[in-house]
């Protein structure tokens, strides 16, 4: 089994990417906003949340090829 070693400012950085994208889908499956306030706040938090969990995604890939 591999380990990899992740610090807790790395931790909080990948929670509050998945927490943006969670809110970012919740706002576009909801009724609570008219329709275009939500689709728009909703397509931009989801996008945010992709946008940043890939270059973290690469990051915490690459330190499992340095501790292999």
């Amino acid at each position: 089994m591999k380990t990899i070693r992740i610090t807790f400012p790395e931790l909080g950085l990948i929670a509050s990417t998945r927490a943006i994208l969670g809110a970012g889908l919740a706002l576009l499956l909801a009724d609570r906003l008219d329709l275009e306030r939500r689709k728009s706040i909703g397509w931009s938090l989801l996008l945010v949340g992709v946008l940043v969990s890939l270059p973290l995604g690469l990051m915490i890939l690459g330190k499992r090829d340095e501790a292999a």
